[in-house]
């Protein structure tokens, strides 16, 4: 590269470009990505790895008869992936309305199921229950599958839950409903209270931490995905990275992007090595105890 220090480092990543700056004060000093940029260890536009997919199948096949399944998981292991896959259902085929907001009241969790439907809210949750019936028979007449998808079930008040699940327990055969949830709202369905809502489930599964011969395929497959050699990272640096994330996507992920962004902004070449990964892990939330003395 001509003139690399005063025209900076480029480190093409298919068509993503990080951009390094060199000021002299700061020295070497990453910018945003270019606006062509391909997200790297995207969550959104990861595929699901075989485990998931199979979560994915089973789910839709529950739309067929006015399903209720539960997809359990500590955080990082993978219920995004699935919840995003399933948004890429054929809209021929189906409606796919997802809700994240669930700490809303159960009136807001209503108008944001309209707002999926393209339904216009009315005054009250009571008022407007009826155009959700009729837009799910219009559906059901079409030959359409109706996919409720609601994110962090177990920040919905059980309540508001219930209400929901007694909406829906009047739609035609044609609708599931997915709840997204960590195991804490599994000890809630447990309860006598709440027998109502799991005695109606169809089908539940838990997403448990990832072996590392999947961590080892996913970052192969994501390095594939990017257009950059499985020997970007070094055998090494691979097995410090699958060690570290502990079976779990979301430290994966993160730890292979921190190092490549260590990698750029240190300069290092087109290979990332165990030095680049130990000097990612030496930041502060990477570490089970922090030395809070010099704060």
């Amino acid at each position: 590269m001509r003139r690399a220090n005063e025209r900076g480092l480029h480190w093409n990543i298919s068509r993503a470009r990080l951009r390094i700056l060199r000021k002299p004060s700061d020295g070497i000093v990453p910018s945003v990505f270019s606006s062509n940029s391909l997200d790297i260890f995207s969550k959104h536009r990861t595929p699901p790895l075989p485990h998931q997919q199979e979560i994915h199948d089973t789910s839709r096949v529950h739309c067929q008869q006015g399903g209720l399944c539960l997809v359990v998981g500590r955080p990082g292991t993978g219920k995004t992936v699935i919840k995003e896959s399933l948004k890429t259902l054929s809209e021929k085929e189906h409606l796919v309305a997802t809700v994240a907001r669930t700490l809303h009241t159960y009136t807001n969790t209503v108008k944001i199921l309209c707002e999926a439907f393209r339904i216009e809210f009315e005054s009250s949750a009571f008022q407007c229950e009826r155009k959700p019936f009729a837009e799910a028979f219009s559906l059901n007449r079409s030959g359409k599958m109706l996919v409720t998808i609601i994110d962090d079930a177990h920040l919905m008040e059980m309540e508001n839950l219930r209400k929901l699940r007694l909406l829906l327990d009047d739609f035609p055969k044609n609708h599931n409903l997915i709840l997204i949830e960590q195991v804490e709202l599994l000890s809630n369905l447990d309860l006598a209270v709440n027998q109502d809502i799991k005695s109606r489930v169809t089908y539940s599964v838990v997403t448990k931490r990832l072996h590392d011969d999947v961590v080892r395929e996913f970052i192969h497959r994501e390095l594939d995905r990017i257009g950059l050699a499985h020997s970007t990272f070094t055998t090494g640096a691979t097995e410090l990275i699958i060690r570290s994330a502990d079976g779990v996507l979301h430290r994966c992920r993160n730890l292979c992007l921190s190092a490549m962004l260590e990698a750029v902004r240190a300069a290092n070449g087109r290979t990332i090595d165990i030095d680049v990964i130990n000097r990612v892990l030496m930041q502060p939330h990477w570490q089970n105890q922090v030395d809070l003395k010099d704060f």
